[in-house]
This record gives structure tokens, sequence and C-alpha cells, in this order.
């Protein structure tokens, strides 16, 4: 809207009026000129926006009713994925997994069944294989995610179903809960068969000490993978990164061993399982460091051990996750793990004692608090990068 006087102004003339220029008398040669009143002036003093380029009204702009979708232009679109992926959160802490007709558990099966068919002891076929199980996946998620776009309250409910479909905090919790309370109890054939829920080790044979550091290595790396992961591939990728992590992580966790069956065909779905939890990894031994206090334990032992310690592991990111949690809770996590009869030593992780049952509480509220904190940092990722991908407001013309 131009309201100043312009040389390509049209103007509109209201004669019989002196000005203070024109002092002569009435109808002399010095007559009073008449004034010349910019249109534009006199459009904002009636309402009008008038082009100052072509002089000619614009159409009048409507005010939007509540609940009308944003236009493009419009700033309304960052609010939707960050919000969706608190809610999702919340709602697993709330009610934790879909009873029935999980997601996860129909991607599994179908990802079982192509298994059936598409083995072979080569990384090639297994490569084929992650292929053939993850990009539908994504493609789908992509769709979805392009459709949503404009449209903040379906996007809204879609991150949040989502996000609750893909996190696993709630389970990992009361998982680990329910083998402290058979520890607790002395019943330790009850907390061998609770312990395959959490990890793949051979439960048979194992006391107290040994399935107690079980479930901590577990809570402490399935809090990147359940947690931390979907977050925040959420926040960057939108739904293609919360569903697209979820699928690489449950692919890793049915054929990613680095032994028996699985040493070749598994090989493709481990290494993008080891590259998309590059960076959840590393955030969450970082939060578990500054959420040490929660644990009751120190964010200095914390941290020398997660530098200490962090890089010794056979699994690139594995072992950030345990030694800071080890650091945290002042325990020593690795040793001797057996998978399918194989025995596979470990290193050491952390300085402090041996854990005990009692330690399995702390590592869940230690679990909690990095999850609320890398949903915080999710969401403000997730505002930023949705205001990147929204296009600025047109600018009237000048």
């Amino acid at each position: 809207m131009h309201d100043g006087s312009h040389p390509l102004d049209l103007t509109w003339v209201k004669p019989g009026r002196r000005d203070g220029l024109s002092r002569g008398p009435p109808g002399g040669r010095d007559r009073a000129l008449p004034r010349v009143v910019p249109v534009t002036r006199l459009a904002r003093l009636a309402g009008t926006v008038v082009d100052a380029g072509s002089g000619w009204p614009d159409r009048p702009r409507r005010r939007r009713r509540p609940g009308q979708r944003s236009r493009p232009g419009q700033r309304s679109c960052r609010w939707p994925l960050a919000g969706g992926i608190a809610a999702g959160v919340a709602a697993d802490a709330l009610l934790g997994d879909p009873r029935r007709g999980h997601p996860v558990a129909l991607f599994g099966r179908a990802a079982h069944a192509l298994q059936e068919r598409a083995y072979a002891d080569s990384r090639l076929r297994g490569l084929v294989y992650a292929g053939a199980s993850v990009i539908p996946v994504l493609g789908s998620a992509a769709v979805v995610d392009q459709l949503s776009r404009g449209r903040p309250w379906a996007r809204l409910a879609l991150t949040a179903a989502t996000a609750w479909a893909v996190t696993g905090a709630a389970s990992l919790a009361a998982e680990a809960e329910r083998i402290r309370s058979a520890l607790a109890a002395g019943d330790l054939p009850a907390a061998r068969a609770a312990l395959p829920s959490l990890c793949g080790r051979d439960p048979g044979g194992l006391g107290e000490a040994e399935i107690t550091r079980a479930v901590i290595e577990s809570v402490a790396e399935n809090t990147s993978d359940g947690a931390v992961g979907p977050v925040l591939w959420g926040a960057l990728a939108g739904l293609p990164g919360l569903a697209g992590y979820r699928a690489v992580n449950t692919l890793d966790s049915m054929v990613g061993y680095a032994s028996g069956r699985y040493a070749r065909f598994g090989w493709a779905a481990a290494r993008l399982d080891d590259v998309a939890n590059w960076g959840p990894a590393r955030l969450t031994g970082v939060l578990a460091v500054a959420c040490a206090p929660v644990a009751g334990g120190s964010p200095v032992a914390a941290w020398r051990a997660l530098r200490r310690y962090g890089g010794r592991h056979p699994s690139p990111n594995a072992g950030r996750c345990e030694a800071a949690f080890a650091g945290a809770l002042g325990v020593r996590l690795g040793g001797s793990n057996v998978y399918d009869g194989a025995v596979e030593r470990r290193p050491w992780l952390g300085d402090g004692r041996a854990p005990g049952p009692a330690d399995i509480g702390r590592a869940v509220r230690l679990s909690r608090a990095v999850t609320v904190a890398a949903t915080g940092i999710a969401a403000l990722a997730a505002v930023i990068t949705e205001g990147c991908g929204c296009p600025s407001p047109r600018k009237p013309p000048r």
C-alpha cells in the first residue's frame, strides 16, 4: 500500500479551495489553484487498498476464519510437527504401546515373511532385502507427509499417532521394572523368562548380577533406539523420519547379528542401523551426562566414563549410551555375553562397582529423564526445520 505522493499516482482534483500559496483575489490571474490530493491517500481514508504501480484498487483482503486452512505464504506450519512429536511421546508415556494392530509388529511380520523368500547367505541378497523392506515404508510416509502439509491439524494428528507407534520408552521401562521386581523377590526363573523381551542374549544360567547388568545395558541402548532416535529423526525429516527410522531399527533387531545365520545376510541392515543411530546414540550419551543427578549420579563421572570407555565397545553407537549410563549410575558394565550359544567378550565400561537390582530402577529414572530432554530438543528442532521449509509471506509490490 502506497500512502505518499508519487509522480505516477492518479489524482483527484477538488476545485474551489484556496491553498496557502494562492493569495490573489478570486477570479484574477492568481485565482485559487485546484488542490491536488493523491488517490492513494483518499483510498486509505476510505479503507481501500490501491496498487501504487497501476493506481487500480486491489481486491479486498478477507480475514481468515477460525479453522480455515493456512495458505502457503503463512507461517502457521511451524507448530504441528513439534506438537505432534510431544503429543506422541506423551501418549506413549500415558497409554503404552497399542494393544492390537501395532504398526511396528505388522511391519515385523511383513519383513519376516519377505525374509523367508529372500534369504540367502549373501550380503547382496541382504542388501536387496533391506531395501525392499524399508523403501516402501519411507515412500508411504513421504506421500502422507506431503499430503498433510498445509493442513496443520491433520499434520498434528498424523505426527502424534506415528510418534506414539514408533516410540517405546514406556514398554522399555515396564519390562525393566518387571525384571527388577522379580529379582527383588528372589525369583530368578521369572527374571530369566522376562529377559528376552529386552535383549537377545541367552538367559539360561545367568545369575542375579548378570541379569541386572543385561537389563541396565539394554535400558541404556534402547533409550537411544526407542526414544531418542525416533524423535530426533522425526524432527529432522517429519513422518518419513519417524517411520523410516523405526523400520531400520526393527530390521536390525531381526537380522543385524554378527554371527550365525545372519552374519552376511544381516550385514546391510546392521550397517544401515549404525548410520541411522550415529547421532541419536551420541545425543543419548550427552543427555545421560546432563541428567545424571536424576539418578543420584555425577555429571563429571558420567562424562569421564563416556569419554574414556564410549569408543571401546564393538558397536559404534551402543558403547556411548552404555558408558554414559555406567558413569551416571556409578557402576561397571560389560563382560561376557552369550548369543545363540556363541560367547562374546565385551570390554569393561565404567570404574564403579557391580550393579545390583536397585540400580535398575535408577537406570529407568535416568532413561525417562533423557527421553523428556530429547523430546524437548526435538520439538525445538522441529520448529526450526518446519520454519525453514515454509515459504515467506509475499510482500506487496512497491
